[in-house]
């Protein structure tokens, strides 16, 4: 914040931090924190969209020894207030948005103090933020804390690299939200790691970064965040990326070097007829995770922009790059690309016994940007980690002859059609190659003669006349008989996270 401390930090409607802003600032928040009694190791959730009240108080909450725990802004009251009860959470800084969820159940929680952010920082400001829940009290605006904190002391904190700094909450696709804890040391780690593997796209005081990916979120977390911020990038904030219009003139104004995205952002962006009035010339690195990158996608993609989609694949509990095509790949790989340095990552079978080259294997990690388990969970990090220290990723994945890493699909996601295993992330790569196919994912559903058989959800392009014999037939053209899906069903949208990822949950639950 000293070094770049006159370049702009982050934009946000209209609004421009400098990092001299986000410094004092943040300063200010902390020293607030402190004088209602927050100390070091304290949960404080967060639980706003990307606006600029969550890097304020992310960096308040750390400069106070705290440890921020990130929570979605459209959890519905059963998810918040297990996140808040499970982390005791006596602070929560929220946007006015949000407020209605917090208020049906924060009588059930350790909730003490709730700060309200709305779309700007000052409360004066004329841009229209929804109101804050009546129900509520022991309510402050952000700009009220900062401003009595101006006038507080604020006392440094002094932290190491075990210290907690992040509870990153999992999907809970299994039950109940974990809190992956990941510490001050996992998080330098992984960004150490990014900087010695992609050097070319973290240049010092050069990079333009537009931030879509909801921040609450790992990927935008470390990557978008915390990794440019020490560059001193300008990073523009998307609230709300469904408001395509709006995402793109962004887009536009900031011409970045720098742009990442999960695959259902980027297939909207390719949609969107504006998007190829966006000067892409500055591009330099585009990187996706999150799920599977469509080889189709990243085709759109490049006609549009010059550059493809470098893949990636990461999870909370691996703070959360764990692998990435390296500087050196100029094409879509269909990989996830080589393990960072200082990661150890080997596929064990289902006996635990290491696989070879081309055989699946559940993907297993030790490394230094590795979690330190699960917040309070005994049982859960015994079953996650394996007897000699790798976590476990519950994800399955092949390692080519170079050593790239192809993620297979995660194992409860598999489907069986007579023994055989069929994958959804080929399904659907092969369907998405169709013609008027925008997007689609399939699940298995039970069969009396196959046990399982694949269906196949789909999403047209708009205005497309398109039949489910065509899509059987581009499906039976590229795939073993077994895995062609027995039913096509189209739809107008599939159901996804706040975050982009398709929920084959909800469509096998349909």
């Amino acid at each position: 914040m000293q070094r770049y401390a006159d370049k702009p930090a982050f934009r946000s409607f209209g609004q421009t931090l400098s990092y001299a802003d986000v410094d004092r600032l943040s300063r200010d928040f902390a020293a607030w924190l402190q004088s209602h009694g927050v100390q070091r190791g304290d949960r404080v959730a967060v639980m706003t969209p990307n606006i600029l009240a969550f890097p304020v108080a992310m960096l308040g909450i750390i400069r106070a020894g705290a440890v921020q725990v990130n929570v979605n802004p459209l959890y519905t009251p059963r998810e918040l207030e297990h996140q808040l009860k499970d982390a005791s959470c006596e602070t929560i800084v929220i946007f006015n948005g949000s407020t209605p969820t917090l208020a049906e159940i924060v009588k059930n929680t350790p909730v003490r103090r709730i700060v309200t952010a709305g779309l700007a920082l000052a409360a004066s400001s004329p841009l229209p933020s929804p109101p804050v829940d009546a129900r509520l009290d022991n309510v402050v605006h952000m700009s009220e804390a900062l401003g009595q904190g101006a006038d507080l002391p604020f006392t440094p904190v002094q932290l190491g690299a075990s210290d907690l700094l992040f509870l990153q909450y999992t999907g809970g696709t299994t039950g109940l939200s974990k809190g992956a804890a990941l510490s001050h040391g996992n998080l330098l780690a992984n960004v150490a790691q990014f900087k010695a593997f992609m050097p070319s796209a973290l240049r010092e005081g050069e990079e333009v970064v537009v931030t879509a990916i909801p921040l609450y979120h790992i990927f935008a977390l470390m990557v978008n965040y915390i990794s440019y911020f020490s560059v001193g990038a300008d990073n523009w904030l998307v609230a709300n990326p469904r408001d395509m219009d709006g995402f793109v003139e962004t887009l536009r104004q900031a011409r970045p070097t720098i742009f990442t995205g999960v695959n259902t952002l980027f297939a909207g962006l390719t949609m969107h007829p504006k998007t190829k009035e966006v000067d892409w010339s500055r591009l330099s690195l585009v990187a996706g995770g999150g799920a599977a990158i469509i080889p189709t996608v990243s085709e759109r993609w490049k006609a549009i922009t010059g550059q493809f989609i470098r893949e990636g694949y990461g999870l909370s509990e691996t703070s959360p790059i764990l692998s990435l095509n390296p500087a050196a790949v100029t094409e879509f790989s269909g990989t996830t690309g080589l393990p960072m340095p200082s990661s150890d990552v080997k596929l064990l079978d289902d006996s635990d016994r290491e696989v070879g080259v081309g055989e699946a294997g559940e993907i297993c990690v030790k490394g230094p940007h590795v979690m330190t388990g699960y917040w309070n969970k005994p049982e859960a990090n015994a079953a996650a980690f394996t007897a000699d220290g790798y976590f476990r990723t519950g994800d399955v994945g092949v390692f080519d002859e170079r050593g790239f890493l192809k993620i297979v699909d995660r194992k409860k996601d598999m489907i069986i059609v007579s023994g055989f295993n069929v994958y959804p992330n080929e399904v659907e790569a092969v369907a998405s190659a169709c013609p008027g196919v925008a997007e689609c994912a399939c699940v298995g559903v039970p069969d009396e003669k196959t046990g399982e058989a694949v269906k196949l959800y789909v999403v047209k392009v708009p205005d497309a006349a398109l039949t489910d014999a065509e899509v059987l037939d581009v499906c039976r053209r590229d795939l073993a008989g077994y895995k062609v899906p027995k039913l096509v069903k189209f739809v107008d949208a599939l159901p996804k996270s706040t975050v982009g990822k398709i929920l084959r949950r909800e469509l096998r639950d349909a």
